[in-house]
């Protein structure tokens, strides 16, 4: 009894150990990984095996198993004693220096995050998708792996699913195989990576292909519907592809490139490697294209197949190397594509973005694990912009490649990379070090000096904002001087956004009368109240390619002449607009308000606009109809309900938004009476949340 009680402690004790820390006495190197996804029982049945080796003599090994139960665990084809604690799962057996041995569990996962099912429980017939989220440390809700990133493996996946749908995953596809009304997709992967970004998505696609310029197959997937939306979904991607090889000056580390979009995805990318999921608010057409593009996600993700994928940070104190260096590439890309100005622009409004942080104290160092996305993404992009213009851009480039080639398939750290850095420009980077990646300050003045020599055009801004602020020459006299001077239409458009108020009519209708989109756009969104001698001008921007300058403008207009609402909607009807169906959403609501437009009409705009809310479309859309209908309109029965299960939703951006919005509700006693009778048609998570808030209240 005695023996039994120290072998139980010794597993706890151990398990606790090995929980918190790394195991760096075995280095595991391969995993065969097959797996039934059953979306009836939202279950992951499978079987895994790691080959791994013994750095020194060991008594056990771990795993990170979320969860995850177990039917058979053996080493080397031998049932092994293991500790199972729903969090780790710990193998017992003494193993020797310099050994090879294989680990094969048989397991049930029911990930309760990581993997997400849609679509399963509406009526809509092609809209199930699965699709996997890592991010960080939770593959191992679905995969017992490694939540330490340090610890690479090169992944094989076979997967099992219905045969009406597509499997994608990370790897070549080396086969299909067909049995019983059910398919296994059997992915090839080479090269070792960290267990967050091993990935897969099921939905129904078709695809795109192309090939770059040095041979690597890239494969773009869309939903069949969107057959017109591929090629400007994915403009430039050959482009982009081409350019980070030759800017990075390492080829492309993988065997191919897969681009997956799926509904509600938690963020507008992620990463997998060899698989990027992106959020599908991202499939547009070619109006769409001036408004909100895929372009900057495209090549922020790819970015991330050497920063981040290739070299590995070693914990979060090394973020930077992540995503402030994909951010950066992503911008040289875009720069490329785009022109100088649009590259210089974007440095100018992230630089605004971080001097108001900084400001207001909430400033951070960019080797604070903690630190924000802003931080990370856009102060990251600027330390690389400062590195590159103090060393020159032979060494940048020759120590980014060095770089990357040194420590290939490794975790690195930001001293790894100064040292590169460092050794190929001969200077003494420890300056740089404490001023942009240690000091929680951003370096305004010392940004505005890098943009007003990159850039005439922000130059030009900023000489404005101060001759504004210093001459006493009148402000209409000075914005007219620049106006003419400018050459390029970013800086129009800037001025109009700042100073529009102050713009002679003449120089209103000179803007009016441009062909660019960019600066028509801004006028659209220059006036609460349009006047009546801009009427007509105004007008016009109904006639523009821009989803954005149509839903201002028909918004406006609509409030501005009451009596030419029908000729406003009637010009405006059919238009979709963007993935978030802005211009409609706007448009129902318009026209149900309109008196004697449509009246026959009416109920069924109303009653579209009310559907909008539902789970079978995308939260963007339901959060739209949220927001028309409560400004206006009483919510339906429906739309609680709808709302109710918003706040029980994956994507917390969302879910949070809901949340908000029902607190608002129940503070009104007719509202909370209401949702208490509609809670008894509640169940499950939904039931449960409710319930919750109504204890509280």
């Amino acid at each position: 009894m005695l023996q039994r009680y120290l072998f139980l402690l010794l597993l706890v004790v151990t398990s606790a150990r090995l929980f918190s820390q790394r195991q760096d006495k075995v280095d595991f190197t391969k995993a065969k990984v097959s797996i039934l996804v059953n979306p009836d029982s939202s279950e992951i049945t499978g079987k895994v095996t790691y080959a791994f080796e013994v750095l020194a003599n060991v008594d056990s090994v771990f795993l990170d198993a979320r969860n995850i139960d177990f039917f058979s665990v053996k080493l080397n084809k031998k049932k092994i004693k293991y500790n199972n604690n729903k969090r780790t799962i710990t193998l017992y057996k003494r193993l020797k220096k310099g050994r090879n041995y294989l680990v094969l569990l048989d397991f049930k996962a029911k990930p309760k995050q990581a993997v997400y099912w849609l679509g399963f429980d509406d009526n809509t017939d092609g809209n199930e998708q699965i699709w996997t989220q890592g991010q960080g440390k939770y593959t191992s809700h679905w995969l017992p792996s490694f939540d330490d990133m340090e610890e690479k493996v090169e992944f094989d996946l076979d997967i099992t699913f219905d045969d009406t749908h597509t499997v994608i995953a990370n790897g070549k596809l080396q086969n299909v195989k067909e049995t019983d009304g059910l398919k296994t997709w059997s992915f090839d992967m080479v090269g070792p990576m960290s267990s967050y970004l091993s990935a897969f998505a099921i939905g129904d696609y078709d695809k795109q292909e192309i090939i770059s310029t040095s041979g690597f197959p890239i494969e773009n997937y869309y939903y069949p519907q969107d057959s017109l939306k591929a090629e400007p979904t994915y403009r430039y991607t050959k482009e982009i592809f081409d350019f980070m090889e030759k800017e990075i000056g390492v080829p492309y580390p993988w065997q191919n490139y897969k681009q997956v979009p799926v509904k509600d995805f938690l963020y507008a990318g992620m990463e997998n490697t060899g698989a990027t999921i992106f959020s599908d608010a991202f499939v547009i057409d070619s109006v769409a294209f001036v408004d909100k593009n895929y372009v900057n996600v495209n090549a922020h993700e790819l970015a991330h197949q050497w920063f981040g994928n290739l070299v590995t940070e070693k914990d979060g104190k090394h973020h930077w190397l992540h995503e402030g260096f994909a951010t950066y590439y992503a911008y040289l890309a875009e720069k490329e594509i785009y022109g100088n100005g649009y590259f210089q622009w974007k440095l100018y409004d992230t630089a605004i973005q971080l001097r108001k942080l900084a400001k207001d104290g909430k400033g951070e160092a960019l080797t604070n694990p903690k630190a924000s996305s802003l931080t990370f993404y856009e102060k990251g992009a600027w330390a690389l912009v400062i590195l590159r213009n103090q060393i020159g851009e032979v060494a940048f480039k020759q120590g980014i490649k060095n770089y990357l080639e040194k420590y290939e398939f490794k975790n690195v750290t930001i001293e790894n990379f100064l040292d590169e850095m460092e050794a190929t420009s001969g200077k003494s980077l420890s300056q740089f070090r404490r001023l942009w990646l240690e000091s929680p300050d951003f370096l305004f003045e010392k940004a505005k000096e890098h943009l007003m020599v990159s850039s005439t055009s922000v130059a030009a801004f900023l000489n404005l904002k101060w001759e504004l602020t210093t001459s006493l020459e009148d402000k209409g006299s000075i914005i007219q001087k620049y106006w003419e001077q400018a050459t390029d239409d970013e800086l129009k458009a800037r001025i109009i956004i700042n100073y529009h108020k102050s713009l002679s009519p003449e120089l209103i209708g000179n803007a009016f009368r441009s062909e660019s989109i960019k600066i028509r756009r801004e006028l659209a969104l220059g006036y609460e109240k349009v006047p009546l001698e801009l009427k007509t001008a105004y007008e016009s921007l109904l006639n523009d390619k821009s989803y954005v300058t149509l839903e201002n403008a028909l918004y406006r207009l609509w409030i501005s002449f009451p009596q030419d609402r029908a000729g406003y909607l009637e010009k405006t009807k059919g238009i979709i607009g963007l993935p978030n169906r802005n211009v409609r959403l706007l448009w129902l609501l318009l026209a149900t308000l309109t008196n004697n437009y449509d009246n026959d009409l009416k109920e069924r705009y109303l009653s579209e606009l009310y559907g909008y809310t539902s789970p079978q479309y995308a939260m963007e859309i339901r959060r739209g109809a949220f927001g028309l209908i409560g400004e206006v309109f009483k919510y339906s029965d429906q739309n609680i309900k709808d709302l109710i299960n918003a706040t029980v939703h994956h994507s917390w951006q969302f879910r949070n938004y809901a949340r908000d919005l029902l607190e608002s509700l129940l503070k009104d006693d007719d509202q909370r009476k209401r949702i208490i009778n509609l809670s008894k048609q509640l169940k499950d998570n939904e039931l449960r949340y409710i319930n919750s808030k109504l204890n509280l209240q």
